[in-house]
C-alpha cells in the first residue's frame, strides 16, 4: 500500500492520477475530507484502496503500517496569509514529527513536501544546502513551520529506509479550483483574461527591473509528480531537494503565454505592489536543481509556455479535472 497525504487537494490528487496512470490502485488517500464540497471533484474518477480522515490516521498506522511500502506526505496548512502560530505547530509540524517518527519506526520510505518559503526573501540564495538551513530568514509562519520541520528532520538518530524533503516552488497546474485566493497566478490571470480581456501585473519599485520583469521559478504539477513518483523507484539518497523548474521566468513571460493559449491580444495593466507588502516582495526565486540531477534524474522540466497551454486547453477550458 501507499499513503498520499492531502490526497484530495491540489498536488496531492494529481499524484493520485499519476501513480493511478501507472498501474498503483493500492492506495491510501489521507485528508480532512470535510472541507469544501468542491475538493472532493478532485478525486472523481481515481482508483484507490480506502479513505481515512486525517484524525484518524495514526489510529490506522497503528493497525496497518506493516502493509505500508511508501508514504508521499503531501498535506499540510498552505495558507501563507494565515498568521496563528499554534495552526501551523500542529498540522504542518506536530503532525510530520508523528508520521516521520512513525515511518522511521516502521522502516517505511517518506517522501514528504517542503517549501521554497523557507527561503524568505531569498537573501541566502536558492540552494539546497542542508547545512544552511538556520540561516534561512522566511518571511510567515508557513514559511518558518516547514524550515522547523526541515532542520527537526536533520536531528533525528532514526530515520526511515529512506526519505526526501521537496521545496516546491511556484506550482500551477490543473485540480486547483477549490484553492481560492491561494491558487496560482496562472489561475487567477486565466479567469481574469477571460473575464475583461486584460490582465493585472506589479509594478516594478527598483529600478534594475522592468514592470512586469520581476522573476519566478514556475514549475508544472505534473513534472512535480513524476520527481515524486522517481523517487519512489530511487529510494536512495535520503535528503531535501529544490523542486523547481530550474528556470526563472517572468511574470510578462507568463502573462504572454496565457494570452497565446487562449488566442488573444496582449493586454497587460501594471498595478503598484501593495505598500504593506512592498518591502518584503520578491524580485527573483529560481530553483538550483544540480541535486536532484546528480542523483539521476534526467527528465527535462516543461517550459510555462508547454505547460500554460496543456493547463488551459485542457483542463481550464474545458472545466476538468486531473
Amino acid at each position: 500500500m501507499i499513503v498520499v497525504t492531502g490526497a484530495e487537494g491540489f498536488i496531492g490528487s494529481c499524484l493520485v492520477a499519476l501513480l493511478n496512470n501507472h498501474q498503483y490502485y493500492d492506495l491510501i488517500l489521507v485528508d480532512d475530507f470535510n472541507q469544501l464540497p468542491q475538493r472532493s471533484l478532485n478525486l472523481l474518477g481515481k482508483k484507490f484502496k480506502a479513505k481515512i480522515n486525517r484524525t484518524d490516521f495514526f489510529s490506522w498506522m497503528d493497525n496497518n503500517a506493516h502493509e505500508v511500502q511508501f508514504v508521499f506526505h503531501i498535506g499540510a496548512k498552505t495558507d501563507t496569509t494565515e498568521k496563528d502560530e499554534a495552526i501551523f505547530k500542529e498540522l504542518n509540524l506536530r503532525f510530520s514529527q508523528e508520521l516521520f517518527t512513525k515511518c522511521a519506526m516502521e522502516g517505511i520510505p517518506f517522501v514528504y513536501a517542503s517549501s521554497a518559503a523557507t527561503y524568505g526573501a531569498g537573501e541566502f540564495g536558492y540552494q539546497d544546502d542542508e547545512s544552511a538551513l538556520d540561516e534561512l530568514k522566511p518571511l510567515n509562519p508557513y514559511g518558518r513551520s516547514k524550515n522547523d520541520f526541515d532542520k527537526w528532520v536533520l536531528t533525528q538518530a532514526h530515520k526511515p529506509s529512506f526519505w526526501a524533503g521537496l521545496k516546491f516552488f511556484n506550482v500551477y497546474g490543473p485540480n486547483e479550483y477549490h484553492k481560492a485566493r491561494m491558487a496560482s497566478v496562472v489561475f487567477h490571470a486565466y479567469h481574469q483574461i477571460k473575464q475583461t480581456g486584460e490582465v493585472n501585473l506589479f509594478q516594478s519599485h527598483r529600478q534594475d527591473y522592468a514592470h512586469g520583469a520581476q522573476m519566478r521559478d514556475f514549475i508544472y504539477v505534473k513534472d512535480l509528480c513524476e520527481v515524486c513518483l522517481f523517487l519512489m523507484h530511487h529510494r536512495k539518497n535520503s535528503g531535501i531537494y529544490n523542486l523547481g523548474s530550474g528556470k526563472a521566468r517572468t511574470w510578462n513571460d507568463l502573462a504572454h503565454a496565457l494570452f497565446t493559449a487562449l488566442d488573444k491580444p496582449v493586454k497587460i495593466n501594471y498595478i503598484p505592489i501593495p505598500a504593506d507588502i512592498r518591502d518584503s516582495y520578491q524580485y527573483f526565486t529560481e530553483a538550483t536543481m544540480d541535486k536532484l540531477r546528480q542523483i539521476g534524474y534526467r527528465t527535462d522540466f516543461t517550459s510555462i509556455e508547454d505547460g500554460v497551454k496543456d493547463y488551459v486547453s485542457n483542463y481550464l477550458e474545458k472545466e476538468t479535472w486531473r
